[in-house]
């Protein structure tokens, strides 16, 4: 009967796989409860002091290129190839925000509340045609340290995204460029190649982007995240994660950082909500990485939350600056310096011994001159006597 009741037991007892499985998805569901948790109490009214505020922007207007950089490695700022300015590119699907946010950013450092608008915001992108032209911004006005650049929205074509995406990134970016795509009609590309006739962006200053600012919809997110829920496709988010992938957006280890806009349409739990799905599906941090930077609002806290996203992007920029030529000529000879010296050693042995052997071998009056013998003629000087 005993050994029937442990036949029974085993058979009741689940398998291991299983019992692994529970155990690591109800860690997963604690861990992204304590997230959310976090998230929350981030958005709770906090009583920002206006020196704080002022503290944190004197760091924006203080920056310089490289002033940032991490002196790892036994590195030195002379090692780095240092821009002139620091280029912030902002990348996002069309109608993402990415307008309104190059406004809200520029308004934190303007001295008027009520600043005019510098990008032009498309409100029905079914009549008008958006952002086409690269458009260069200096934050703050008549700055030389640091620029965003609004550009054309992400398509649903894949390999437009990725041949637009590569050429931005590694030929850099230029005010007022036109961006086609190949899929784009022949009446979308004369209309824009008309409305670009006197831009003059061939004269313009070629930068290279130094970071990337992935801006996402937070009520598009929102509605593929219930859609999901209730069976349907999560398209949206695919296309965010696909192009948030992408190899060219990302500077060695470090990704793009992500900002969400449209907040103020959505409750604070459904901006937790966006963010923490947008961490799960992206691989990144929602509370360090992920920015919630809502449209109309225009507190204390939305922008401390701006300048705080600007400086985790300049950091990264700085941490990510290409290495001068010279310099990856010299990390390249460090390798080969004792394999040098070696050969040098060895010449110089084998010199030596020859020179050796040579003098050795010359007969002895060559190495031994014996002093010259006199013979006087006696007979021919008898008459000086």
């Amino acid at each position: 009967m005993g050994g029937e009741r442990i036949s029974s037991a085993e058979e009741e007892s689940p398998p291991e796989d299983t019992s692994s499985t529970f155990l690591e998805d109800d860690a997963h569901g604690r861990r992204r409860n304590l997230i959310y948790s976090q998230i929350l109490r981030s958005y709770d009214d906090p009583r920002i002091p206006t020196s704080d505020l002022e503290e944190a922007k004197s760091r924006i207007l203080s920056y310089t290129p490289g002033a940032w950089i991490e002196k790892a490695g036994g590195m030195k700022l002379s090692d780095y190839n240092v821009p002139e300015t620091t280029s912030l590119i902002l990348v996002g699907l069309k109608g993402s925000g990415k307008s309104s946010l190059i406004n809200k950013i520029s308004r934190v450092f303007e001295d008027g509340k009520y600043a005019s608008e510098r990008a032009q915001v498309s409100c029905n992108l079914s009549v008008v045609d958006g952002t086409y032209f690269l458009q260069e911004y200096m934050i703050p006005r008549g700055s030389t340290s640091l620029c965003l650049y609004d550009t054309r929205g992400l398509s649903d074509a894949s390999s437009d995204n990725m041949q637009m995406l590569k050429h931005w990134i590694t030929k850099g970016v230029r005010h007022g460029e036109l961006a086609i795509r190949n899929s784009d009609s022949s009446s979308v590309k004369a209309r824009m190649k008309c409305k670009g006739r006197q831009s003059g962006y061939n004269s313009s200053k070629t930068r290279l982007v130094n970071f990337v600012i992935f801006v996402v919809n937070g009520l598009s997110v929102l509605k593929s995240v219930d859609s999901c829920d209730d069976g349907a496709s999560d398209s949206y988010i695919q296309m965010i994660t696909k192009m948030f992938c992408c190899p060219y957006l990302s500077f060695r280890d470090d990704m793009p950082v992500v900002v969400v806009t449209h907040g103020d349409l959505l409750s604070v739990y459904d901006r937790a909500r966006v963010r923490v799905y947008l961490g799960e599906h992206l691989g990144i941090s929602p509370e360090k990485q992920i920015f919630d930077i809502p449209d109309e609002s225009s507190d204390k806290a939305t922008e401390l939350t701006i300048i705080d996203m600007l400086c985790y992007a300049l950091e990264h920029a700085d941490r990510n600056l290409p290495y001068k030529d010279w310099f990856l000529n010299k990390a390249r000879m460090v390798p080969l310096m004792p394999i040098f010296l070696l050969i040098i050693l060895s010449l110089s042995v084998v010199s030596t011994h020859i020179y050796y052997l040579r003098q050795c071998r010359k007969p002895p009056n060559v190495l031994f001159h014996s002093p010259p013998e006199f013979n006087i003629n006696w007979h021919a000087i008898r008459h000086l006597w």
